[in-house]
């Protein structure tokens, strides 16, 4: 049996009720907090050569092969330079995935994705609006994790930082990648979630028989192929993204506003079109695995979950 198929009966017949909307969040908060927390040291990588060009202590950062570029970095700050500001991603990941689940298998729901045979459309539409909501809650909290992430920041922690953009920058600052991030996790989750449900509809059939057993390997392989896409596509917009949230910490260039045209304009400008591809090896590595850790936690979560409840 198709394991979405089965999460549409779970927990009784209304899509909208309660115990199958907790289940929802708690099985995405573990899911997002397990995966953001394994991965954390390739994310750190990956802002780091996105900043390349637009901040001077980013800039002194040599363009080493991915496995020196942490050894650069653990012995110039030590291993815990890897992680700084993991309580920011810790504070966010959770509640943000808990949302993103949530409204991702109550719209998939509404929008007929459950039903028999593959709907890519209905399954790129419920990702479009999860993230949307999603976004809303973490981005704040993902500001707050790539200033903390760049060399020699600043600031002394996630208290620290916070207080510090509210006082000198305003509410605003916290947003200010908001509109980039809605516009680059659309097409992004849209290519994730119709690819994860076609991988996991085709894994699923090529052994039906051993659906049960090898459940986990599915969503392994489908969540891997749903990550390493979709981040491979999206790269130029997470630059942007990264640029606006870091703007003006630790020398890094300044944008007259929140533009994604007039930062795009920008960058190029500056630094040619290959600038828009910085990271691009480090996001796919990160996105591949994590999202194989996210989709088998958050599948094996709502397993225990409905199990428990029954």
């Amino acid at each position: 049996m198709d394991p979405s198929a089965a999460s549409t009966t779970d927990g009784g017949d209304n899509p909208h009720n309660g115990p199958r909307f907790l289940k929802y969040m708690l099985a995405g908060s573990v899911a997002g907090m397990v995966e953001h927390m394994a991965m954390f040291p390739v994310d750190t990588l990956k802002t780091r050569m996105q900043m390349v060009g637009a901040s001077p202590s980013c800039a002194a950062s040599p363009p080493l092969p991915f496995g020196r570029f942490i050894a650069s970095i653990v012995r110039s700050e030590g291993p815990m330079g890897l992680y700084r500001g993991i309580g920011a991603m810790g504070l966010g990941a959770g509640p943000a995935h808990a949302v993103y689940f949530s409204v991702y298998e109550l719209c998939k729901q509404s929008f007929g994705g459950n039903g028999p045979g593959h709907h890519p459309l209905a399954h790129a539409a419920a990702g479009v609006v999860a993230t949307t909501a999603s976004d809303a809650v973490l981005t704040p909290m993902d500001v707050v994790k790539q200033r903390l992430q760049l060399p020699r920041s600043p600031y002394g922690g996630v208290r620290d930082c916070a207080a510090r953009m509210f006082r000198e920058e305003g509410v605003r600052a916290f947003y200010a990648s908001y509109k980039t991030t809605v516009v680059m996790n659309a097409p992004f989750t849209a290519v994730h979630f119709s690819t994860y449900e076609a991988m996991k509809k085709v894994l699923g059939e090529v052994s039906p028989e051993n659906a049960s057993e090898e459940r986990v390997l599915v969503h392994l392989t489908a969540g891997g192929a749903a990550g390493a896409l979709a981040s491979a596509v999206t790269t130029p917009l997470d630059v942007v993204k990264t640029r606006l949230q870091c703007q003006g910490v630790c020398g890094a260039d300044k944008f007259s506003n929140g533009s994604i045209h007039i930062a795009l304009r920008q960058i190029v400008a500056k630094e040619g079109p290959q600038a828009l591809l910085q990271g691009l090896k480090p996001r796919v590595l990160f996105h591949t695995p994590a999202a194989a850790i996210c989709w088998s936690t958050y599948e094996a979560m709502k397993n225990f979950l409905h199990h428990f409840q029954e």
